[in-house]
């Protein structure tokens, strides 16, 4: 059976309609893939990822359920890949803030996450609700892309004045604490303005606290020395 996924029909296939060169089979078997990935985060709306079965997934992206192992080799590994790809766009979005000089302040580095979790909803959702969901795959891979998380911002604090002094250890405890915070803030952003919940504001306002508070207590702690 030809895979012509559902995200593709809604679109219309520009290789028809217009007389274009023919779709390439690489082209087709990224365009089956984004479908798979994308259509299992909107059957996730409502569920966690154990709740989703193969049957659905593939119906939704509009191809049978033996072409889906043409793309995956298994469900989990559908889910480890879909935690990659959303971590990896917020790894990147946060390491070009840190570069930019006119987002070096905690409330500016605030609103690139906040633009960042209305715009990829879904991805923030599953990574939240899957951290410590029920696949050992998913939360393992969650676990890891938290670990470079810590590992890059650790490196950018050695390049902070005044941190010369810390160990490594001491830096990334301190890296550990501000990625937590901020993917605890990313947890609330998705509760936020429900009744009996903060409101969007009150959640950045007290994040800016937090992070404040972080910072105070680093420019207060005493290195070990060796």
């Amino acid at each position: 059976m030809v895979e012509v996924p559902l995200a593709a029909n809604r679109l219309g296939d520009v290789s028809q309609s217009t007389g274009a060169e023919p779709e390439s089979r690489a082209a087709r078997k990224e365009r089956t893939r984004k479908a798979l990935l994308e259509g299992t985060l909107d059957l996730m709306a409502d569920r966690s990822f154990a709740g989703v079965s193969l049957r659905e997934i593939t119906r939704h992206a509009g191809i049978v359920p033996t072409a889906f192992y043409r793309h995956f080799a298994s469900i989990e590994e559908l889910g480890v890949v879909l935690v990659e790809e959303s971590m990896r766009m917020l790894r990147q979005m946060l390491r070009d803030a840190r570069r930019n000089p006119s987002t070096k302040s905690a409330g500016a580095s605030l609103d690139i996450l906040v633009r960042q979790v209305r715009t990829h909803e879904a991805q923030f959702r599953f990574l939240s609700r899957e951290r410590y969901g029920g696949v050992p795959e998913i939360r393992r891979a969650i676990a890891t892309e938290m670990r470079l998380f810590v590992s890059e911002l650790t490196v950018d604090l050695t390049r902070i004045g005044g941190l010369e002094s810390w160990d490594a250890d001491d830096l990334e405890m301190a890296a550990d604490l501000i990625v937590s915070t901020m993917f605890a803030v990313v947890v609330d952003l998705l509760e936020a303005d429900r009744p009996g919940v903060r409101s969007e504001a009150e959640v950045v306002a007290r994040a800016e606290r937090q992070l404040r508070l972080i910072m105070l207590g680093m420019a207060a702690w005493k290195p070990r020395r060796s």
